[in-house]
């Protein structure tokens, strides 16, 4: 499968280490979440990278109250084997009020490896 040409799934396809972060994280159980993810796992948030699980359970505890917002899952695509982009489309009290993110998972050893939340 070319990188260039992601594959539309359904969401109840994407891989479990994928669809049990992203309920924890919106549950914001932040030690169900970590579990999910490698040891050296990396996160990358509004432009900043969170290397390790004391740094990523940093990150998740402090966004957990920062703002309040209601999210659907409207959309996911298989990039490769180990790649995968689950859509996110969140309504709230965060500048702009309205928004489409985009969760770009790379699985190692079938936890997350690289996680990059963008708009």
């Amino acid at each position: 499968m070319s990188t260039d040409q992601p594959r539309t799934i359904a969401p109840e396809d994407l891989p479990e280490a994928v669809t049990g972060f992203l309920t924890a994280h919106q549950a914001h159980d932040v030690a169900t979440a970590l579990g999910f993810l490698r040891p050296d796992a990396t996160v990358t948030d509004e432009g900043e990278t969170h290397r390790g699980a004391p740094a990523i359970e940093a990150w998740m505890t402090r966004t957990a109250g920062e703002y309040t917002y209601t999210t659907e899952l409207v959309g996911a695509q298989q990039v490769d084997a180990d790649r995968y982009v689950a859509t996110h489309h969140l309504e709230g009290d965060f500048p702009g009020g309205v928004v489409d993110l985009h969760y770009r998972f790379r699985l190692g050893g079938g936890l997350i490896e690289d996680l990059r939340i963008e708009p």
